[in-house]
């Protein structure tokens, strides 16, 4: 870990962070899936910027990521960036309240991705993400309002019913 380092602090801040309050057991398994992965991709790009790349948790990282990539498509979790877009066009004001990550990394209008498992907000650019950035990434996931929407019978739950449906 390099001594002066402005993500070590954001890095305590998500493993702080609990759902304790929660019964992700009854989230939306999409919905469920997806939050992980975003959280995993927080997770690894923090520990890029804040710990050496060969360092065991980063090696640790790499691991889950390499077997996210199969998980990501089994099931009806594929439908999720057409389910992101769908909600762009037919109800903005639910995608709107989306965590950034999920409205930039699937929105087909952006150019943000996850790259080599790193999120990358601009590919283009040079320099890391901001510390803030991932404050900010770190609040919108775990707000409350977003995690009770994340329940099959939610609002959010419901549209993804009705995108499936279609």
């Amino acid at each position: 870990m390099l001594e002066t380092n402005e993500y070590i602090p954001v890095l305590q801040k998500l493993y702080n962070k609990s759902l304790i309050l929660e019964s992700p057991n009854e989230f939306e398994p999409v919905f469920w899936f997806h939050f992980k992965d975003a959280v995993a991709h927080l997770d690894f790009t923090l520990c890029i910027l804040g710990y050496n790349i060969q360092s065991m948790r980063n090696i640790m990282n790499m691991e889950y990521m390499k077997w996210r990539i199969g998980e990501e498509k089994k099931e009806e979790r594929d439908q999720f960036p057409a389910f992101i877009n769908w909600l762009k066009a037919n109800h903005r004001e639910n995608f709107d309240k989306l965590p950034t990550l999920w409205r930039d990394i699937y929105d087909e209008e952006n150019q943000a991705s996850y790259r080599s498992f790193r999120i990358a907000m601009d590919p283009a650019a040079m320099k890391p993400l901001p510390a803030r950035f991932f404050m900010d990434m770190i609040n919108e996931l775990f707000d409350k309002n977003f995690l009770k929407s994340l329940y099959k019978e939610a609002s959010l739950g419901q549209l993804y019913q009705e995108f499936i449906g279609e």
